[in-house]
């Protein structure tokens, strides 16, 4: 793909902006935002969402839908002032940040299993591999829902946690111009452009387009174009073609490390933590097999342990390990889709769309970098080179080893068609809904990474010869980092992945809904789905792994199988109802996985989900609350069996086991309210006990919580609007707060079990004056200075932005 720099974009917009000035079309103002979409994944009665259609694909009543959908509609984004898809999570109960995403994407889980992204319902890039994962901007979303569970089918290649739809801004037929301008800490500032209007009485465009540039808090900066231009034709009152081109290029920077936490074993010592123990209690090794310290360097280590070591992340302050060798995630996205929509009778309606999408990235991460300490480490107590680190006698107490650094390429390009196809009719006096669905998608993913070590990466061959050894030098102390010099390229990489791999999957689907006069709504969807993958090795250096040194033949790998949905909601009051849903899903497993040995046909990936859920409303429709109690899965993971070896094994013994899964349960509360015309009030919460039950095998790990989901989340915004000062205009003030709770990042394999995220509460405010034809907001976000971990990272936490403000201007012409 061509690049484009900010002057081009810049131009684009000034130009764009003109010509919205200047034009003055026939404008057909019975059209509105609502009546551009025929099968309707959208959708606002009043000042609180009340339809969705995310569910079912038919515009149904929330109070209607048996299933967990949660919307977060243009309004509060804009009054929270957020401009990405991970500042948004705080409104939706169940999303929170995956817990090893090393910094990088969009890594967000659902009741802590993965999330599909879509845009309008097409596919949206996805986490895989922390690789062709981009941070998604809000610049051109008008509202976002959240559907928890599968999908049967409708959205074609699913993660088992449910769907995250963005839903684009789209043409209008009534003129609307808007520059907005914003200003902030870190030398934040960025500038947009919104223009939307009729070209004819059948033609309308719409065209959004931003800039934006931070060098970010610790740091970690943030620079990003995007141009979004679409096209709305009516070629009759029955039917209208959209076709939208989007373009995305940004450069974000990679913190795959964050503030670490040492490790500090106390299973070690007799169960001792890290703020108990004396010198004396770090004993050597009785075998003399692991590093040998003496009793001065014993003290010396003692000395260097705080409480919080091998339990939760070492603070470093505004310092962080970001060696000036790890480069930017830079990412480029293009996307083109056309859109169909036709009412082929009053009854019967049909939507189309086919669209295509290439995602480029590259960057250069590190992964490792951690402090060892103390550990017993496989029956030896400070094995070598998982020990502290002496050198020349001296004792380096707060020195990184395993280092790591990885730098990857990689290309997707998927096309996907959609077509829905629904028949409204009425059967002995009841009304119902028969939709036929079809999907096709096809994903192509090139992968090329190198990797560079530290001497603790020693490689030998068959004959015991050592063949590469790392040459990044030691870190000796991770509060004072001493980097390599040079660049990547300097210190002798390996190639260590270097494949492609295509994916496509197909399906077909029915699904019928009945709203019966008693008040029970009915829904019975079933889809069948097939995915199949081809892996092609190139072939990687042979110091690296001489078995994989040559390139393979391109090995495949299908499955397929039917989903189903089955769910019915009672409502016995208009303000009243109750649902129950169980849902069967299929996923694509483990799509960036290489192929090996006979393995063909792995058995299938599925998700399963269980809700039972309440929702109710008041206010003449100002205030939508809903309670979900809900069991969702992932099952039939693979892990390898301990009887086999390869080689060795007879025929009739598996090489894998398939009947492990990972599943949550929990409870989820979410309130949106316009109690009057002053107060608003958001409400979201969950408890959810998210387990790891993959391998029944592996007794230290199974069975334990999910890396980085916390059992309680919860987040408010409240906002209240009065005539303050004598002023022309009403002013809005509104004070949030959201609370996570401690998020495990247990790791038996690098000795903390015990590690964690603390806890912690954040508050954030805004106020907002808005005129006829402009707006001035402030937005002081963590308003207390908490220091507080946003994410979990791998065996860390990822520091949260401290104290901010950002003022926004908008004018509309």
């Amino acid at each position: 793909m061509k690049s484009f720099n900010l002057s081009l974009v810049t131009l684009a917009c000034l130009s764009v902006s003109a010509f919205a000035h200047t034009h003055n079309a026939t404008v057909n103002t019975a059209d509105s935002e609502q009546s551009l979409e025929r099968i309707s994944v959208y959708g606002k009665q009043n000042d609180v969402v009340m339809n969705s259609g995310l569910a079912t694909k038919s515009n149904m009543s929330l109070m209607a839908t048996p299933a967990a959908v949660v919307i977060v509609d243009e309004a509060m984004i804009k009054a929270q002032g957020v401009n990405n898809l991970q500042s948004l999570v705080r409104n939706i109960s169940g999303v929170t940040q995956a817990g090893n995403n090393y910094g990088i994407g969009d890594n967000l889980v659902v009741r802590g299993l993965g999330a599909n992204y879509t845009y309008d319902g097409m596919y949206g890039g996805a986490g895989l591999g922390n690789t062709f994962n981009p941070t998604r901007s809000l610049t051109n979303v008008a509202s976002i829902e959240v559907l928890k569970g599968p999908a049967t089918g409708l959205y074609g290649m699913g993660s088992a946690g449910g769907v995250i739809n963005l839903i684009e801004k789209k043409p209008q037929f009534e003129k609307h111009n808007e520059i907005n301008i914003e200003l902030g800490q870190w030398q934040s500032y960025a500038m947009s452009i919104d223009s939307t209007n009729g070209i004819t009485d059948d033609l309308a465009y719409r065209f959004v387009a931003k800039t934006a540039r931070s060098e970010g808090y610790r740091d970690l900066s943030n620079d990003r174009d995007e141009a979004y231009l679409s096209l709305r034709y009516s070629l009759d009152n029955t039917q209208d073609l959209t076709l939208s081109g989007a373009y995305i290029k940004d450069s974000i920077a990679v913190d795959s490390i964050g503030h670490p936490i040492r490790i500090y074993n106390a299973d070690s010592v007799a169960g001792k933590h890290a703020g108990d123990v004396t010198w004396q209690d770090l004993m050597n090794d009785p075998k003399d097999q692991g590093i040998q310290l003496s009793d001065s360097q014993r003290q010396q280590l003692a000395d260097s342990l705080a409480a919080s070591d091998g339990l939760t992340p070492y603070t470093f302050g505004h310092a962080g390990l970001i060696s000036p060798m790890a480069n930017d995630n830079k990412g480029e996205e293009l996307r083109f889709k056309l859109t169909h929509n036709i009412d082929l009778t009053d009854n019967l309606f049909l939507n189309q769309q086919l669209q295509y999408r290439d995602y480029d990235t590259g960057f250069a991460r590190q992964t490792g970098a951690y402090n060892y300490v103390y550990w017993n480490r496989r029956g030896t107590i400070n094995a070598d080179p998982r020990a502290p680190l002496v050198m020349d006698g001296q004792l380096y107490p707060f020195a990184a080893r395993r280092q790591e650094y990885r730098k990857v390429s990689a290309d997707e390009h998927s096309w996907q068609y959609f077509a829905d196809l629904r028949y409204d009719f009425n059967l002995a006096g009841i009304n119902q809904e028969l939709l036929i669905n079809a999907n096709y998608e096809d994903r192509d993913i090139r992968f090329k990474q190198y990797s560079i070590y530290d001497a603790d990466k020693v490689i030998k061959n068959k004959q015991g010869e050592q063949i590469y050894q790392g040459t990044l030098p030691y870190i000796l102390d991770i509060r004072s980092p001493n980097w390599a010099n040079g660049r990547f390229e300097d210190h002798d990489p390996l190639n260590t992945a270097n494949y492609n791999k295509t994916v496509s999957a197909w399906g077909t689907g029915i699904q019928h809904v009945a709203y019966f006069d008693n008040g029970f709504t009915t829904r019975v969807g079933v889809a069948f789905n097939e995915i199949e993958q081809s892996y092609e090795h190139f072939g990687v250096d042979a110091r690296y792994r001489a078995s994989a040194a040559q390139p393979t033949p391109e090995q495949n790998t299908s499955d397929q199988g039917a989903t189903y949905n089955l769910g019915a909601t009672y409502m016995p009051t208009d303000n009243f109802s109750v649902f129950i849903n169980h849902a069967k899903g299929r996923t694509a497993y483990g799509i960036l996985n290489s192929i090996s040995g006979s393995e063909k046909d792995l058995d299938d990936s599925e998700s399963l989900s269980n809700d039972l859920g309440f929702r109710f409303k008041s206010f003449n429709d100002q205030l939508l609350a809903s309670f979900v109690i809900f069991e969702s899965a992932r099952t039939n993971l693979q892990y390898t069996n301990p009887d086999y070896e390869e080689g060795v094994s007879a025929a009739n013994v598996a090489r894998y086991f398939y009947d492990g899964q990972e599943q949550t349960k929990g409870v989820e509360l979410d309130l949106n309210a316009y109690l009057d015309e002053r107060w608003k009030l958001n409400i979201n919460a969950v408890y959810q006990d998210a387990r790891n039950q993959k391998n029944p095998n592996d007794e230290r790990n199974f069975n334990t919580r999910q890396k980085g989901v916390p059992y309680i989340s919860a987040g408010t915004w409240l906002s209240y609007t009065a005539q303050w000062f004598k002023l022309a205009h009403p002013l809005e003030l509104s004070v949030g707060a959201n609370y996570v709770d401690k998020r495990s990042t247990h790791s038996t394999s690098f000795g903390i079990p015990d590690g964690y995220v603390p806890s912690y509460t954040v508050f954030d405010s805004a106020l907002s004056y808005k005129s006829d034809d402009w707006t001035l907001q402030l937005n002081v976000n963590n308003l207390f200075n908490k220091a507080f971990y946003s994410k979990a990272m791998f065996l860390g936490g990822m520091p949260g932005d401290e104290r901010n403000v950002k003022l926004s201007f908008s004018f509309t012409l």
